[in-house]
């Protein structure tokens, strides 16, 4: 019987975020990232989306290890839910490590998880897999790529990847190892898909150090600068300005004290001495003796930056004499968001500077060319585009053929699917289950669809609550009915409305009553049925309709 090869995505395809790819093998499991994903407008008061782990749960006793390839939180994030079913070595770069170690520590899970770091060139083995990290660029420190050397031959998992022929303090992407790779035959490789509609080559993270220098050569303003915390690079040059032109700095932000904390514990961040300050110190200096670090890049409502913008933050109220640096792009979703606190600064009369426009932010992802340099050097048999929406799949698969892969070579998967490789073929054999499991506080999953639904419907059209008390001898209406709304009408202002609901909630108890129905739960289904046909008729509106019947 011919050797398969198992990759089930359980994330990160036809979506942006919530990455994480098994890999099976000869009974062997080993789990690639392990993001989460952020909630769109429809997922009311949900705080995260994580992937559904049900397939990894009932085989938890196969799984051998988790590797991570960078510690962005649409990598990482998920980590903590599925370490609470499942306890398997986890393998990461120095600054992975770091990352996740924070975040585990807050979930109270650190002392029962082994964390092991890996450097690039190393190799780990998991079962049947040999795992090689290989050295790439991207926007956060330590991220790496994985050659996974199955029985089958050696697959290449990107991860999320950049080259970068300039980067910051680290080498260049090791496209040699990569070519070596594929002169000596890459069974298939996973690829990110993120930035296929960008033309060329990806902006270098130097160019970006250059354009903030010109920024704060003759600024006289206080510069508060805001970028992604996980950024290490793009802060290393934030402070290396900031010292040039003799400016004192501060962080604020509890992702971004953390990530510094981190960087700097591991020699990734190098702060010349005298240039870092408290923030309540530095605040008594001159605005232009002032660097501000802060999170908020996405107008988060509880970052830094956006209780600076609206008078929240205990230390910094900003104004004119302030430079505000938003030195990234809003993620897809986010749009909104940051235009809101790009208007708030803007409004408290400070300078804003934002935009592609400015060459304020590099990209971490692969524009075309560097997509079409990686399929070049690796040459896969097969290829499977990951990290992206259907679009981004497509795309990159289109670029795959250009490069001259067979199309029937070239898989274009969805979440759950189960894609099994021979030496000769590829196909989508079988599913797993997949989804979506959203956080809301501490519950995981207890919120479905069932319940957003009702909670779109709460915030669209309002609530109506109906109260009656009845008699417990009779049946007879004793009190009420008293009619609640929220969100739908303020019933001061609509007594018209309010008496004419009133008498008919009283009607319909008796036209029960006279077809001989005394069951409460088929006389609570009558009258909100009778109400909210009511309702509709006078209003256009449909508000979710509650009756509540005491007995006395």
């Amino acid at each position: 019987m011919a050797e398969k090869l198992k990759i089930i995505p359980l994330g990160g395809l036809n979506e942006i975020g919530k990455n994480i790819t098994l890999y099976e093998c000869h009974g062997d499991i080993i789990v690639v990232d392990c993001g989460m994903g952020f909630p769109d407008d429809e997922m009311y008061g949900i705080d995260v989306v994580i992937p559904d782990f049900t397939y990894l749960v009932k085989n938890k006793n196969r799984v051998r290890a988790i590797v991570l390839t960078h510690g962005h939180e649409d990598h990482i994030g998920a980590l903590p839910y599925l370490l609470r079913e499942i306890n398997v070595p986890i393998y990461a770069s120095r600054m992975t490590a770091g990352l996740i170690e924070i975040k585990l520590e807050e979930h109270k899970l650190l002392d029962k998880v082994e964390i092991i770091t890996v450097e690039p060139g190393e190799f780990v083995t998991a079962g049947s897999f040999e795992i090689e990290f290989i050295h790439v660029n991207h926007s956060v420190v330590g991220a790496v790529a994985l050659a996974i050397h199955t029985p089958l031959g050696p697959v290449v998992h990107t991860g999320d990847y950049k080259i970068d022929t300039t980067p910051i303090s680290e080498e260049m992407i090791d496209l040699a190892r990569l070519g070596e790779l594929g002169k000596q035959g890459v069974l298939a490789m996973l690829a990110d898909s993120t930035n296929v509609e960008n033309p060329g080559y990806s902006v270098s993270e130097r160019t970006v150090g250059e354009q903030l220098d010109a920024l704060f050569d003759s600024c006289k303003e206080r510069i508060i600068v805001t970028t992604f915390a996980s950024n290490v690079h793009r802060i290393q040059q934030v402070i290396n300005a900031s010292a040039r032109h003799g400016r004192r700095v501060g962080i604020t932000g509890r992702s971004m004290e953390n990530v510094f904390k981190v960087a700097t514990r591991l020699g990734y961040l190098k702060v010349p001495d005298g240039v870092l300050m408290e923030m309540a110190q530095i605040k008594g200096l001159p605005k232009d003796k002032v660097t501000i670090i802060t999170t908020g890049s996405q107008g988060e409502p509880m970052s830094a930056l956006y209780r600076m913008a609206f008078s929240g933050h205990k230390q910094v109220e900003i104004g004119p004499g302030d430079k505000i640096i938003i030195s990234a792009s809003a993620v897809p979703g986010n749009e909104a968001t940051v235009s809101h606190i790009i208007n708030e600064l803007f409004r408290k009369g400070a300078t804003v500077v934002y935009g592609k426009h400015n060459d304020i932010h590099a990209s971490g992802h692969a524009c075309v060319e560097e997509m079409k340099i990686m399929l070049g050097l690796i040459k896969p048999k097969f290829f499977i585009p990951l990290h992206g929406e259907h679009r981004h799949l497509r795309l990159h698969a289109d670029l795959a053929k250009l490069m001259g892969i067979n199309p029937k070579n070239i898989m274009i998967s969805g979440i759950g699917d189960v894609i099994e490789i021979t030496g000769k073929t590829i196909k989508q054999n079988s599913t797993v289950p997949s989804g979506r499991v959203f956080v809301d506080g501490t519950g995981v999953g207890d919120v479905g669809s069932v319940v957003l639904r009702d909670r779109k419907h709460l915030a669209q059209d309002g609530m109506l609550v109906i109260v009656l008390s009845l008699s417990s001898a009779d049946g007879e209406l004793v009190s009420g009915p008293d009619i609640i709304t929220r969100g739908f009408i303020y019933v001061k202002e609509s007594g018209d409305l309010i008496e004419e609901l009133r008498n008919l909630v009283v009607a319909t108890l008796e036209d029960c009553y006279k077809s001989n129905i005394r069951d409460w739960a088929t006389i609570k289904a009558t009258i909100k049925a009778e109400t909210s046909t009511a309702l509709y008729k006078l209003t256009k509106r449909s508000p979710m309709v509650l009756p509540v019947i005491m007995e006395v």
